[in-house]
């Protein structure tokens, strides 16, 4: 079970982005996500209180947990939502996302070390994938603007900074527990923003089944397995996971929503990937 955490994580994180496609035409996104916040603490909660699962040791702990709750769910859901509500196709903020690996990678080597020629190579390498799926797409149907290009970079910086939090100043605890105060930072921080969303949630068998597939996998299952993948191992070999993530989104996106698959996008996600584990691969500090 084990070995095959990886590949799991994966899956389940490319249909994140697919969900966004499915759930945002009917309803406004930070409520969305509010919803699924506390949704998903009321399926944690029972469980903590019958297996008799410890909370975490102290207050320094909880406000560390609260703090990656912020990054990885509030700012990070927030950015990705946002930018699919504004027009952007899940292969677009999957790729975008999925430069993680390399900001990851450059600052781990910013702090233990300096960066070596392969690392530049890598960083200039998925850049110029990334420019090459955008500048395809910018002027077509709004998919990518500056306000949901925005967004989506926010969402990047944010995953990023809170992986890199999580790794450095998070103790193991239970990953029940230690989601519960993740979702409930997450919830405090969103919920005022909701204000601002005057479009209400117009329930359907869609938005349905997009809400209980984010609480129940992505939540319950995605969030759980990356937490629990970031305390076992090294931050940067956890976060290369993530350049797997926009392939394997670009087709679920292919297959179900008919988001075309063209040799730009091909080679930009051909490119990304490269770049990404030219970088990663040199990577040694934890």
């Amino acid at each position: 079970m084990v070995k095959a955490m990886p590949a799991l994580f994966v899956l389940i994180w490319s249909t994140g982005f697919i969900v966004a496609r499915f759930g945002m035409p009917h309803a406004p996104p930070m409520k969305f996500l509010v919803m699924r916040y506390a949704l998903s603490i009321l399926c944690f909660l029972p469980w903590i209180v019958l297996a008799h699962v410890a909370w975490p040791r102290n207050r320094a702990q909880w406000l560390h947990l609260a703090m990656t709750g912020v990054f990885m769910h509030a700012i990070y859901l927030g950015g990705v939502w946002a930018a699919v509500k504004a027009g952007m196709g899940s292969g677009l903020s999957a790729l975008i996302v999925g430069l993680q690996p390399v900001l990851t990678a450059l600052w781990l080597s910013a702090t233990g070390g300096k960066i070596v020629a392969r690392q530049w190579a890598g960083l200039v390498l998925g850049f110029v994938g990334l420019v090459l799926v955008v500048s395809r797409k910018f002027g077509q149907g709004g998919e990518a603007n500056w306000l949901n290009m925005l967004l989506a970079a926010a969402a990047l910086l944010s995953i990023t900074i809170g992986t890199l939090y999580q790794k450095r100043f998070v103790a193991s605890c239970d990953v029940r527990t230690a989601n519960v105060v993740q979702l409930a930072a997450a919830m405090i921080v969103t919920l005022p923003v909701t204000l601002l969303e005057s479009e209400t949630m117009r329930w359907n068998v869609e938005l349905a089944a997009a809400m209980a597939w984010s609480v129940l996998a992505l939540t319950l299952g995605g969030s759980s397995l990356l937490y629990l993948l970031i305390q076992r191992g090294a931050a940067a070999s956890v976060t290369s996971l993530m350049y797997l993530v926009p392939p394997t989104t670009a087709l679920l996106a292919w297959l179900l929503f008919a988001e075309p698959i063209t040799a730009p996008t091909i080679a930009g996600i051909v490119l990304t990937a490269a770049g990404v584990s030219m970088v990663v691969r040199q990577t040694r500090v934890t």
